[in-house]
């Protein structure tokens, strides 16, 4: 019995540690968090990750759509992405899709928007084949090549 009970005790206390490390708010410096709150002064439901020892995520929601940012602990923005769909996508995007990939269709797209500028990483599937596809606003690819095909999910 007493060994039942010391399994449910680390499990909770294991439990909350995770969640600890899923939303580190309180450990984010005001740098950070000033650094954030200056670019993304319409943001709400922020949570922060601490991505690594180097680097800040902070996922909300700014105008009705879900983002993602990371900042350096100094305060230096380093990137921002969100999700489009394939609707919102410009319309020389969408042509240089139908032109090199007229079989595939679009099941995930987000804009990436870093100092070098913005870019489009669209994952592309025809059958089983996947491939992961980066163009910048001017239709340059900046990286194709196949989906590794690993779920996130599925790693369990």
């Amino acid at each position: 019995m007493k060994n039942l009970m010391l399994i449910a005790v680390l499990s909770v206390a294991f439990s909350m540690q995770l969640c600890a490390q899923k939303s580190d708010s309180k450990n984010v410096s005001e740098k950070v968090k000033t650094a954030f709150s200056t670019k993304f002064p319409d943001a709400q439901k922020i949570k922060w990750q601490l991505e690594d020892e180097t680097e800040w995520e902070a996922e909300f929601k700014m105008n009705g759509r879900e983002y993602s940012a990371n900042f350096d602990t100094e305060g230096n923005w380093k990137e921002t992405e969100y999700e489009i769909k394939n609707s919102e996508l410009p319309s020389n995007i969408r042509n240089i899709l139908d032109k090199n990939f007229t079989d595939y269709e679009i099941s995930d797209g987000e804009v990436v928007e870093t100092s070098s500028g913005k870019s489009y990483e669209l994952e592309l599937e025809v059958g089983e084949e996947e491939l992961d596809v980066t163009i910048d606003p001017l239709g340059n690819f900046t990286k194709k090549q196949e989906s590794d095909e690993i779920d996130e999910n599925d790693e369990d």
